[in-house]
């Protein structure tokens, strides 16, 4: 994958900050998580753990965060423990039915694809299968499921980031 000179520079600014960050005072560090946060630490906070968390919100911030099959995940799994009940397995793939619409972000475009039965239509524009989209999208050899996050790579559990 190439990477431009915009991506570059994101880059080179993340390592940058996260190298600075376990070399800062208290004080600074309460700074930057009012920063990045938008309110002050919890008041017995340890710095090492600002700093993780810093870190976590510079690197989301930078490199994007939690797919939204994974933030899906986590909140089901959240709302089932807060219920009582066991967390429910999960299946392997998703059929999606006919009227659903995918959305998926890729470099700051939200690209949305509505299910037919037949088929989707993405951009007007009707398509057999998802990897067509997904090329079409990136430019590249995609699996669209996979692309769509709709099932798992091998070896990992659907909905893991």
């Amino acid at each position: 994958m190439k990477k431009n000179s915009k991506t570059t520079a994101a880059t080179t600014n993340l390592e940058k900050a996260l190298t600075e960050l376990p070399n800062l005072r208290p004080d600074e560090l309460r700074k930057r998580w009012q920063a990045q946060f938008g309110s002050t630490p919890p008041p017995r906070l340890k710095s090492s753990l600002m700093v993780q968390a810093i870190a976590r919100r510079l690197q989301e911030k930078a490199l994007g965060g939690l797919k939204p099959a994974t933030q899906r995940l986590l909140q089901k799994v959240a709302a089932d423990a807060n219920a009582g009940r066991k967390a429910s397995t999960i299946a392997k793939k998703i059929q999606p039915r006919p009227g659903t619409v995918l959305v998926r972000e890729w470099h700051d475009t939200k690209h949305q694809v509505n299910v037919l039965k037949d088929g989707f239509l993405y951009r007007s524009k009707r398509y057999g299968s998802l990897s067509q989209i997904a090329r079409t999208i990136t430019g590249t050899q995609w699996s669209g499921p996979l692309f769509f996050g709709l099932k798992a790579r091998s070896g990992q559990s659907r909905g893991a980031a």
